[in-house]
């Protein structure tokens, strides 16, 4: 259960350690672990405006300054500005040849003159939250609604693109000196290379590999060069009316409108510009452990619609409070929780205790091994194929992903609450969504009896709790629990061996692997045997953490 402004009652424990609401975190199939914001790689696939819905290239916005060239923002209220239209009054020039011909004849009458005259539409900037409009600061209005709006002019803007210039060839220069200095390292495998290869090498491919250089050299980049900048004491002096003069608030910028022109930083509201809008992007979600996307957007600005959408809340089953007794000490509580399956397959669930610190331990180490060796092993492909001359960007990627692995740690929620383990597993059946409003009524099936109420792929269970020994009144009891489901997995992956995802589970996410199995063998219709070519049923656990309330105080007796 996750509230938008209240603190979180029901969270899930990641494999990282840390904790977050069902809603917060990702589920990788391939891996089949649960992943958090901290243990997924973030990727900019498009960036667009979110006013007009341009989609704009990512080399395109870099030169924009990730701005859009046709909406602008108020500087007064940050809001998005509108284009009004007015009617002018044009009176056009006489022709200078048409004068003088004329010189000698009467002057027209004013009506005539009125009778010349063009009404043209003109258009400005206003913003429909704050009445600010482009006429304030003295903006002129334009003849064409998606006219170039004129820009302000800035006193360092010039000193600050030579910086910007001399820094970008700094850093193009140390990216040829790596780049030499890594093709140096690089072991040459053969200086014959197979011309009758079916991938069909190029031939600055074949030169790379025999360690002569491409027929056209590359041009090393030298810094630019830059005159330096020279301090100098020189300061204008305080106008003699600054003490003396008063001020009026109405007319003086407030931080924020400052900070939102950084270049000008006006002092006073008839220097505020309206400034471009920021671009906005969509970004996908990648598993840094075996580099699988999590998450995926459509490339069209105007779809919310996901390409690939691994929630965890499409795949783990949910967890709700319904309700608690008060919590008193040294007295059992009744709780009551719903648990619902949010896929299309029947899980068989079983709730166990929580690992202790030991087995916490030896599944963190075990965790840091496994990383270690997929980082060795990305690492040597990547040197394998840079020695053949066919280092792809996949390779040098996935090595990248396997070094930012987030570092697991112990969970740092405490646990001062105990309550009773079902006695037996139960089955939640498959989401449906057409039995909300079927009217036929289910068969009855024998539940154990801490189940009290099942409808479809929802169950409510009951709970007996009771607070720590040494809790005192108005503490926070907080119970956890392991959580093991069945999972069936359609996806089809060589990283995923059938030892490491039937054994155990989820490593570091729940229990050990010996009782993992022990309850997988135990449970009635949980297999851990994968089938060829057809989906695979796994047994993985993951622990859930409980805010249950706080404890009520004894009442005192009158004497």
């Amino acid at each position: 259960m996750a509230f938008f402004m209240l603190p979180n009652v029901v969270e899930y424990a990641c494999v990282c350690g840390l904790l977050s609401p069902l809603t917060k975190l990702y589920f990788c199939r391939y891996c089949l672990k649960i992943r958090c914001g901290f243990c997924v790689c973030h990727e900019v696939d498009s960036h667009f405006c979110c006013n007009c819905l341009e989609n704009i290239p990512s080399s395109e916005a870099k030169i924009r300054k990730n701005r859009c060239n046709t909406c602008f923002n108020c500087p007064s209220c940050q809001h998005t500005l509108s284009v009004r239209a007015s009617s002018s009054t044009v009176v056009p020039a006489a022709a200078p040849a048409a004068a003088a011909g004329e010189e000698g004849k009467k002057e027209e009458p004013p009506a005539a003159v009125v009778a010349k005259q063009i009404t043209r539409k003109m258009y400005y900037l206003a913003c429909l939250n704050c009445r600010w409009s482009s006429r304030d600061v003295g903006i002129p209005d334009q003849s064409v609604a998606t006219g170039q709006w004129p820009e302000p002019e800035y006193a360092n803007a010039t000193r600050f693109g030579l910086l910007l210039e001399h820094y970008q060839s700094v850093v193009l220069h140390e990216k040829q000196e790596k780049q030499e200095l890594w093709r140096r390292k690089t072991p040459k495998t053969s200086k014959f290379p197979s011309l009758t290869d079916r991938t069909g090498l190029t031939v600055s491919m074949i030169r790379r590999q025999m360690g002569w250089t491409d027929s056209k050299a590359q041009i090393k980049a030298t810094p630019s060069s830059i005159n330096r900048s020279v301090a100098s004491e020189a300061v204008d002096e305080l106008p003699e009316d600054l003490l003396t003069k008063p001020i009026q608030l109405k007319n003086i910028t407030t931080l924020q409108q400052r900070l939102a022109q950084p270049a000008k930083q006006p002092f006073t509201v008839n220097k505020l510009y309206p400034q471009h809008k920021l671009l906005s992007i969509k970004r996908s979600l990648r598993c840094r452990q075996c580099d699988h996307n999590v998450t995926k957007s459509e490339y069209n600005p105007s779809s919310i619609k996901y390409r690939i959408a691994m929630f965890a809340a499409y795949h783990v089953p949910e967890v709700r409070f319904i309700r608690c007794e008060p919590l008193k000490l040294n007295q059992e509580a009744v709780l009551l929780l719903k648990l619902i399956n949010p896929t299309i397959n029947d899980m068989t669930i079983t709730i166990m205790e929580l690992p202790t610190d030991e087995e916490e331990r030896l599944m963190i180490e075990e965790l840091k091994l496994s990383a270690e060796a997929t980082i060795s092993s990305s690492t040597s492909s990547s040197l394998m194929l840079s020695a053949a001359g066919l280092t792809s960007g996949t390779s040098s990627l996935a090595s990248k992903q396997a070094a930012l692995l987030e570092d697991p740690r112990m969970v740092q929620q405490q646990v001062n609450g105990t309550f009773k383990l079902p006695d037996s597993s139960f089955v939640l059946h498959h989401r449906d969504d057409s039995a909300e409003f079927d009217e036929v009524v289910a068969s009855q099936q024998e539940d154990p009896k801490f189940i009290v109420w099942r409808k479809a792929n929802q169950i409510s269970m009951k709970l007996a709790v009771q607070p720590a020994p040494d809790c005192k009144p108005g503490d926070e009891v907080v119970i956890g629990f392991s959580l093991q489901y069945t999972y069936v997995s359609t996806a089809m992956d060589k990283n995923v061996t059938a030892a490491s995802t039937t054994a155990g589970g989820t490593p570091g996410s729940g229990s050990s692997g010996a009782a993992s199995a022990a309850a997988t063998a135990a449970t009635p219709g949980s297999t851990s045997t994968p089938t060829k070519g057809g989906p695979q049923k796994h047994a993985l656990t993951t622990r859930v953490y409980l805010k249950l309330g706080r404890i009520a105080a004894v009442p005192e007796v009158a004497a």
